[in-house]
């Protein structure tokens, strides 16, 4: 069984009745999708060949994360920490299925759906479900982020409040998201077989977890040049070399999207992001570039820097509505207020670049035809951020001893078993 729509349940949320609210969203970080898992039948297929007490502990774990996982449209920072506890603890679980020795690898049917417009996947594959459990721990970190950075104490389009410690705990949270993404393409993707990856949903294709992974540490960045843009010893060359890390890993995040279908309305959005994002990052490294040159002393640096300065305030422009053009599509979000180092940029560059015009515009005049007109390149640094280290658990020791071969049950344990079903009916 593949990917499809499920039965439409815009209105309710795990059968409970429960109307869902209609909740424009603020995006400080983006979490492109969030996908939660629906009821599986795990007892039947694995009656008779694992013992009732692991049949039994997979199930009610599994079943707790999908009961937390139903709530966390409403949740705050804390019922997300206990839904990630809750996968953590059910991971080395399930890792059991994957085990060869075990085979039983495509005993059971795992059902995910996203929570925006519940598009259902099943798949019998245990490796697609640890692959879903480890990409729902990354979008929980980037959503758990983007908590941090709009407390709910704050006023719809006002300034985001945030503490230095807090955007400190952002900047773990997305180094995590990122490296649990970065451990499932490598590791994870490599175990699926081909005919299964053939019905993943688009938003588990290789290049769009690549692209996601490095979306994070570009937003690490941002975090990063937003406390530098607000310390007074930090200076403009530092500056500088963060808005240029954070142009190089936004532009590589895009470009990981050019062999993806991006047809659906998550790829669309992570695209509209990306480019609002890349460019906004280019304003602001053409912007502190045009700074450090036009600490030269020559004409040259001066043209240069004008250049830059002018390159800045067309592309803060372009940016703006390439941000508009983020918020409108599906899934609609608000417009943001200016956050972080973008704050100030917004009065800054274009009143920096015609005060700079206004003094060095003669120069100009006098080079005409010179080359010196153009924009100058960017200089490029090595870019200082890593995925976080990830590793899956081990093993739970509750699979010792399984060989995937049937059990013998005794009459008492058979009637017990049925008498179960019985109850669940």
């Amino acid at each position: 069984m593949g990917c499809g729509p499920s039965i439409p349940k815009k209105y309710t949320i795990g059968g409970k009745g429960r109307k869902r609210k209609s909740i424009i969203q603020e995006v400080a970080v983006f979490v492109p999708t969030v996908r939660i898992p629906v009821a599986s039948d795990i007892v039947h297929p694995l009656r008779g060949i694992v013992s009732k007490d692991l049949v039994d502990r997979l199930s009610t774990l599994r079943a707790h994360v999908v009961e937390l996982a139903e709530e966390i449209y409403y949740a705050d920072v804390s019922a997300v920490s206990e839904l990630q506890h809750a996968l953590e603890e059910y991971l080395p679980v399930v890792l059991g299925l994957t085990m060869k020795e075990s085979r039983l690898e495509s005993s059971v049917q795992f059902r995910w759906r996203t929570l925006e417009d519940d598009q259902e996947c099943c798949l019998a594959s245990a490796w697609y479900e640890v692959l879903s459990v480890v990409h729902m721990m990354a979008m929980l970190a980037l959503f758990e982020a983007n908590l941090t950075l709009i407390p709910k104490n704050c006023q719809v389009g006002g300034e985001r409040k945030v503490s230095e410690d807090a955007k400190k705990d952002v900047v773990d949270s997305l180094l995590r998201a990122s490296g649990c993404l970065d451990y499932s393409v490598h590791r994870i993707l490599v175990q699926i077989p081909a005919q299964v990856k053939k019905n993943f949903p688009s938003y588990l294709q290789e290049g769009m977890l690549e692209a996601i992974s490095i979306q994070a540490l570009a937003q690490c960045v941002e975090i990063q040049l937003g406390l530098a843009s607000e310390c007074e010893k930090a200076t403009l060359s530092v500056k500088r070399r963060l808005a240029c890390e954070q142009v190089s890993y936004f532009s590589q995040a895009h470009y990981c999207l050019s062999g993806c279908d991006t047809s659906d309305s998550y790829g669309k959005k992570l695209l509209f992001f990306l480019k609002w994002k890349c460019m906004e990052a280019k304003a602001v490294a053409y912007y502190y570039h045009g700074l450090v040159l036009d600490k030269g002393g020559e004409p040259a640096n001066h043209i240069s820097a004008v250049c830059c300065l002018s390159a800045a305030d067309d592309l803060l422009s372009d940016s703006k509505r390439a941000c508009l053009s983020f918020c409108l599509a599906n899934p609609v979000t608000r417009v943001p207020p200016p956050w972080g180092v973008m704050k100030n940029m917004h009065k800054k560059i274009p009143d920096v670049a015609y005060k700079k015009f206004q003094v060095y515009g003669h120069l100009f005049e006098q080079n005409k035809n010179s080359a010196l007109q153009s924009i100058p390149d960017l200089p490029e640094f090595a870019l200082s951020l890593r995925p976080e280290g990830y590793e899956l658990p081990s093993t739970d020791s509750i699979w010792e001893n399984v060989n995937g071969q049937p059990q013998i049950q005794s009459l008492k344990e058979h009637l017990n078993d049925d008498e179960d079903e019985v109850d669940t009916k």
